[in-house]
């Protein structure tokens, strides 16, 4: 098989085309979620929701967040271990979610899980019996009688009706159901999955060529990352980075395609920057979400959102939706480069465009 050979900036064009940034927009917000294959449901609202973000830098202020909403609330896209992904793609977990209920392995990663809901079989079916009366409901609704605690030296020991909820949606037995303002719902799993079920090895295969095809250019392997990987393992075609070291694979329907550009505000957690290793190898940019940083420290701001500029990450967007004053707020632009006029004026028109979004006024300092 041939190995592609492509410049940095083919590399970069093939990525931003592949999410969606380019400048032929897409016509709607289940074209963005078909094609993306997710949407992180991220709550963090310093400026808007990750996923809303996600989907207005890509439909721009025509988009309306209550479209998200209601394709949770009727089950047409469904969350699944805090991934938004459309339902029918659900199939393609559920042969997975039937082998962590599956037979006892020693050497299995899972078994300390299994273990545990096992010695807590009571409760799981008084779980099931609520939400099959009752569902769907939030978790607070939901009983906790685990007679053995859930042990762990971080933030979730005793936190037992949650990692029993996580187990039983890691199992496929309940799956969420919309939320209720910020509390997630919660209802038995055969009322929101489709009954199909994808072979586990198919399923894999059919991901990596859909993770593939949504990020453009990825590696064939990549540290572990939870619920979403960012490799893609022998999808695609093999090819090499000038400059960067191998192990990439690109979708081979992107070779070739023009390219136009446009300024674009991403969201911290958007698929183009999440991979940090990959954004600096083929965007040579640096970034770190500073929300956990005490204010001192921070260089960008609590949610600062990279700049992309045609195949270029720019800069760094530091603003915060003030709902109570209805202002955004701009705190600073932070240039990696110079920009030029034809720079200033689309980013200015896209943080325009994103205070027309939000339905707030525009705060910019002197």
């Amino acid at each position: 098989m041939t190995v592609h050979r492509l410049s940095a900036r083919d590399a970069r064009r093939i990525a931003v085309r592949a999410q969606l940034l380019d400048r032929a927009r897409p016509e709607s917000m289940h074209d963005v979620v078909r094609h993306l294959t997710l949407l992180q449901a991220d709550l963090t609202s310093a400026v808007a929701p990750n996923a809303d973000l996600v989907l207005w830098s890509r439909l721009g202020s025509a988009y309306d967040p209550g479209e998200l909403v209601d394709a949770l609330d009727h089950h047409r896209l469904v969350e699944l271990l805090g991934m938004i992904r459309p339902r029918e793609d659900i199939a393609l977990y559920r042969a997975e979610m039937a082998e962590w209920a599956g037979p006892d392995d020693p050497a299995d990663w899972r078994q300390r899980r299994k273990e545990w809901v096992r010695a807590n079989e009571a409760c799981r079916r008084e779980i099931l019996a609520r939400l099959d009366v009752d569902g769907p409901l939030p978790q607070s609704a939901l009983p906790d009688t685990c007679a053995v605690p859930w042990g762990s030296s971080g933030w979730n020991n005793d936190r037992n009706r949650a990692m029993m909820l996580l187990s039983m949606a890691l199992r496929g037995e309940i799956a969420a159901a919309g939320r209720d303002g910020r509390e997630q719902l919660w209802d038995l799993a055969t009322r929101i999955y489709p009954d199909d079920v994808t072979p586990a090895e198919d399923a894999r295969r059919i991901r990596n060529e859909r993770r593939l095809r949504a990020l453009g250019i990825a590696r064939a392997r990549a540290a572990v990352t939870p619920n979403e990987p960012n490799d893609v393992g022998e999808a695609g075609e093999p090819a090499v980075v000038d400059g960067v070291r191998g192990g990439w694979r690109v979708d081979p329907a992107q070779l070739g395609q023009p390219f136009a550009g446009r300024a674009a505000l991403l969201s911290p957690l958007d698929r183009l920057v999440f991979d940090r290793k990959r954004m600096v190898e083929l965007f040579a940019f640096g970034y770190t979400l500073e929300m956990y940083k005490p204010a001192a420290n921070r260089r960008w701001g609590y949610f600062a959102l990279p700049i992309l500029y045609g195949d270029r990450l720019v800069g760094k967007l530091d603003a915060t939706a003030d709902r109570k004053n209805h202002v955004l707020r701009v705190d600073a632009i932070h240039r990696d480069v110079p920009f030029t006029t034809a720079m200033t004026r689309a980013v200015d028109a896209e943080i325009r465009d994103l205070a027309r979004w939000l339905g707030l006024a525009l705060d910019v300092p002197d």
